[in-house]
C-alpha cells in the first residue's frame, strides 16, 4: 500500500516562498502521475498542480507563474516551490498519486 508523507508547510508572510516536499513508498512512484491540492474549511479540495511520469506539467489559473511542481523519481518525491504567496493561498496542502491515493496533508498559513 502506497503512503505519502508531506513536510515544508508553516508560517509565511504574504510575498514570501515556501517548498513542499512529498516521499511516496513503494516501487510505482515513477509510474505514477502525481500532484498538490489544497483545501480550507467548508470548500472542495481544489488540485493545484499535477506532473506526469515524463514530467509534464498543469497548473490551476490561481498558482500559475507563482508555483511550480517537479519530481525527482530517484528520491520517491514530489516537491510544490511556492513563491509570491498570498493570504489567499492558506490552506492545508496535499500530496496525491494520482488514482491512488492522498497523503495526510501539512498546513501552509500565509499572513498578510
Amino acid at each position: 500500500q502506497v503512503q505519502l508523507v508531506e513536510t515544508g508547510g508553516g508560517l509565511v508572510q504574504a510575498g514570501g516562498s515556501l517548498r513542499l516536499s512529498c516521499v511516496a513508498s513503494g516501487s510505482i512512484f515513477r509510474i505514477n502521475a502525481m500532484g498538490w491540492g489544497r483545501q480550507t474549511p467548508g470548500k472542495q479540495r481544489e488540485v493545484v498542480a499535477t506532473i506526469g511520469p515524463s514530467g509534464s506539467t498543469n497548473y490551476a489559473d490561481s498558482v500559475k507563474g507563482r508555483f511550480t511542481i517537479s519530481r525527482d523519481n530517484a528520491k520517491n518525491t514530489v516537491y510544490l516551490q511556492m513563491n509570491n504567496l498570498r493570504p489567499d493561498d492558506t490552506a492545508v496542502y496535499y500530496c496525491t498519486m494520482i488514482g491512488v491515493t492522498w497523503g495526510q496533508g501539512t498546513q501552509v498559513t500565509v499572513s498578510s
